[in-house]
């Protein structure tokens, strides 16, 4: 969907020496940034009737003339869905997510999804791109996100998560015994034969993933990772691209390995989990209204929590083969 944007406005004396794209960030408060600069580089804004770029210096009482086509925001229905509220106040919302969640709709997933849930829990975050969702979780990955409610809140968790000062720590479970943590830095894109899949190739953009081992298994080991940035499947990718893939990851993960002289329950567990086993246990961020920092906790959820204590069980019951 489209909106047909044209607007003519004089540079007022206040903003001389104010670069183009700041001067009509102050003057047009519905707009982002973003999408002005955007409309600049497509050419559809014009000053004195001649294209400049966004950096150019304004000198007061120019005549500039927006003519552009802005993409509006789909129609999105409120859905009576069950939130997990872990804090809220009015300036934030977060949320601790279920696996099976679809965070955003999309042609697959048209409805039931945090999106819809949180449209019927506050109403009044409808004109907010994305009603204030400002970063995702993979459908069947649990745990914590963030929402900004107003503008204004939105505009700083961006910068925050732009400049990588949002903490988000996970927990998860890999396939394979790793010996200590480290650091995995490969760039993260698209796959260039399965485009549905993401992938660690040169022409990616830079990803950082930092992991340490909290607890040892007989074929899997539990981590504690932080992200560094945010791409798309990244601790997913860069976890695969180590070969210790998440454990129950249907897109990156292999085939079930089971540990030798498994029991009937540990054999029952690993078959029956069928997602991937990564959970965002901890946000921390600096509040928008207080500068103060903040963080939050959740649980891991009880499929992930029964999945960590049966492999702690069968190490222990092998404790003598397994050391």
């Amino acid at each position: 969907m489209t909106e047909k944007i044209f607007l003519t406005l004089t540079i007022p004396d206040d903003l001389i020496g104010t670069r183009l794209d700041q001067a009509l960030a102050k003057l047009l408060s519905d707009f982002s940034r973003t999408e002005i600069q955007e409309w600049i580089k497509n050419g559809n804004v014009t000053v004195n009737n001649q294209h400049v770029k966004a950096k150019e210096k304004m000198f007061g009482g120019e005549t500039v003339i927006i003519d552009a086509m802005r993409k509006t925001q789909p129609v999105w229905q409120p859905q009576a869905i069950q939130l997990d509220i872990i804090y809220e106040d009015e300036a934030l919302l977060v949320i601790n997510k279920p696996p099976g969640m679809v965070v955003h709709p999309a042609p697959g997933n048209p409805d039931n999804t945090l999106l819809n849930a949180i449209l019927h829990h506050a109403p009044d975050l409808a004109p907010l791109p994305r009603v204030g969702i400002i970063h995702r979780l993979d459908k069947n990955t649990s745990g914590l996100l963030v929402i900004a409610k107003t503008h204004a809140a939105l505009m700083n968790l961006s910068k925050q998560m732009k400049s990588r000062r949002i903490s988000r720590i996970y927990q998860a479970i890999v396939c394979g015994t790793l010996l200590s943590g480290g650091t995995i830095e490969a760039p993260v894109g698209r796959n260039p034969v399965q485009r549905k899949r993401m992938a660690v190739i040169e022409t990616g953009k830079p990803a950082v993933t930092h992991y340490r081992v909290i607890e040892k298994y007989r074929a899997h080991t539990r981590l504690k990772i932080q992200l560094e940035t945010g791409r798309t499947h990244q601790i997913r990718v860069h976890m695969a691209h180590l070969r210790y893939p998440i454990f129950g990851d249907q897109t990156y993960g292999g085939r079930l390995q089971l540990p030798r002289g498994a029991s009937p329950e540990l054999i029952t567990t690993l078959r029956e989990f069928k997602r991937q086993a990564l959970h965002a246990k901890e946000l921390g961020l600096t509040h928008p209204l207080t500068n103060k920092p903040i963080t939050w906790q959740a649980p891991l959820p009880l499929d992930m929590q029964n999945l960590a204590n049966v492999l702690h069980q069968d190490a222990e019951l092998n404790k003598d083969s397994f050391e």
